[in-house]
């Protein structure tokens, strides 16, 4: 009944409609990529997701915000079904993607911001390299390039409550494997097909 309501508070306050462009709401197992902007982005691809894919679906969230408080992680845990990383995580290389691994290989899917923090340009920055080693180690896994629209503005930085500003959630074509792809080539190819989603600036 929770995520119920917090979908319909979502979809009430800042609208969150899912557009499906070159892909369709289907029960594969995905890796959702998308632009980062506010903490109000998980919430919105998430509630965008029809609730047969929301169940299978993990939304990757920084322990820092989303495990800070009994109820702000209570809502990431078990309400969003998410996956609280340490941004911080100290160790050998790739260690940090040790908890998306795993819940790919229980056949699951992914919501992640490969930027790692927000930023408030229309448009994404240089991606890290996460999603490129998990798309290399899974590559059965179908990667959907998302773009989320204003939310920024719908919760700007340092705001304790979102505004009323319609938002909108685009899913793009599945980005393809090439074999063999350079790291740099294929993060910029993917920071691309966010990009390609975002709609022409006003004015």
């Amino acid at each position: 009944m929770i995520d119920l309501a917090l979908i319909g508070l979502t979809r009430f306050i800042v609208g969150g409609q899912a557009h499906w462009m070159g892909s369709r709401a289907e029960m594969r197992q995905r890796i959702y990529f998308a632009n980062h902007s506010s903490h109000l982005d998980t919430l919105l691809i998430w509630s965008a997701l029809p609730r047969a894919l929301r169940a299978s679906t993990h939304p990757i969230a920084a322990a820092d915000y989303w495990g800070r408080g009994a109820v702000r992680r209570h809502i990431g845990l078990k309400v969003l079904n998410g996956v609280l990383v340490e941004r911080s995580t100290q160790g050998p290389p790739g260690a940090a993607l040790a908890p998306l691994r795993n819940v790919l290989c229980e056949g699951e899917s992914l919501i992640l911001f490969p930027e790692g923090t927000r930023r408030s340009e229309r448009l994404p920055g240089p991606f890290k390299s996460g999603l490129y080693w998990l798309s290399q180690e899974f590559p059965d896994v179908e990667l959907i390039p998302t773009y989320l629209d204003n939310p920024s503005r719908a919760f700007p930085k340092g705001t304790f409550l979102p505004v009323p500003i319609s938002c909108t959630v685009r899913f793009g074509p599945p980005v393809a494997h090439h074999a063999g792809e350079e790291k740099e080539a294929f993060l910029e190819r993917a920071r691309a097909a966010v990009a390609a989603l975002a709609p022409e600036p006003i004015g």
